[in-house]
């Protein structure tokens, strides 16, 4: 498959879904993504911003809910990447109500999301191959003092891993599944983040500029090593339960 080029001709031909545009992450990927002359559409579950002429804003916006995601399907069908970057973060609260929404939101609505834009991309006439880029956080592999958060994350992570791992020739070349791990970065979340979300947007691109489909951006360098690791730990074990199911048929 081709991966998207760091020519500014290439990303001028793209239209890009983001969600969670109003966020610090969100916000600093349109910045750059503009910049490199695509086209951006920011997805929200909140009130739509009042209108800027701003090249730092997108084009347009979209809202939706959770529980509503196939709705987004008419977008969906125009888009050359989504970007599945919304999110919440109880800190450290451990009820039932933030566990849920939680779940709910950072886990079970990607995860809907995804599989929409992936029915999407398989159905597609198009030669041209679609992408799409799951913030899963650094979460996914380490505390990150916020159990509701950890749980959800990783939940999303492996989610994102199995897709990865059971996709055949066919549905790689029409759909290209990037995995964003990210370490902290200052926000609304997290005002003691210790990366700048401009920074972690420029290597986000940069990275999928150059190809890599696992996406690590992080002070961290343990992440670095236990990350890949974990992948090629979930690559075996997913190739050892087809290799069961097909005995076993």
């Amino acid at each position: 498959m081709t991966s998207i080029k760091p020519e500014k001709n290439a990303w001028a031909s793209c239209r890009i879904g983001i969600t969670g545009a109003t966020g610090t992450l969100g916000r600093s990927l349109t910045k750059k993504l503009r910049a490199r002359g695509a086209e951006v559409i920011g997805l929200t579950h909140g009130k739509i911003p009042t209108k800027k002429e701003s090249s730092e804003e997108p084009q347009k916006w979209i809202q939706w809910s959770c529980g509503r995601e196939t709705d987004l399907n008419r977008v969906f069908i125009n888009l050359d990447i989504l970007i599945i970057n919304h999110g919440i973060n109880p800190q450290g609260s451990q009820s039932n109500l933030d566990i849920n929404k939680a779940l709910e939101i950072n886990s079970l609505s990607s995860w809907k999301l995804m599989q929409a834009f992936e029915s999407i991309s398989l159905n597609s006439t198009s030669t041209k191959s679609k992408e799409i880029w799951i913030n899963t956080s650094e979460a996914e592999i380490q505390p990150a003092l916020s159990p509701a958060y950890e749980i959800s994350k990783r939940l999303l992570g492996h989610l994102v891993s199995i897709r990865w791992n059971n996709q055949n020739s066919l549905e790689r070349k029409k759909l290209r599944i990037r995995k964003l791990v990210l370490g902290p970065f200052r926000s609304k979340l997290n005002p003691i983040g210790l990366l700048s979300s401009d920074i972690v947007a420029e290597q986000i691109i940069k990275q999928a500029e150059i190809g890599l489909n696992l996406i690590i951006v992080t002070p961290n360098p343990l992440t670095y090593l236990i990350m890949p690791l974990t992948e090629v730990v979930r690559m075996i074990y997913s190739k050892m339960m087809k290799f069961m199911n097909k005995n076993e048929g």
